[in-house]
């Protein structure tokens, strides 16, 4: 039961996101919100390995969480330099 109710917390997080990044009103608050949907999903894969009893689903959610990181990281970049090219423009 109480897992059931972290799921569902969980969930509701998620979609508080996936509003927060449509609705945000700048790139950044955009990519944050797209961050913590990750992020949130990596608990969700743990919780979802942990309830059905498939410890291999913590790796798969370790990756995402590897590759989440990086495509952040990554997006922050390609926007930070398309910035700084069109202040010199």
């Amino acid at each position: 039961m109480m897992f059931a109710a972290a799921t569902v917390a969980i969930i509701a997080a998620m979609v508080l996101a996936l509003v927060r990044a449509f609705a945000g009103p700048s790139l950044y608050d955009r990519i944050l919100a797209g961050n913590s949907f990750g992020t949130k999903t990596v608990l969700l894969i743990g919780l979802m390995g942990f309830l059905t009893g498939r410890p291999d689903f913590l790796d798969i959610a370790l990756l995402y969480a590897l590759i989440n990181f990086a495509s952040t990281i990554a997006i922050l970049r390609f926007f930070s330099y398309r910035r700084s090219r069109e202040e010199a423009s």
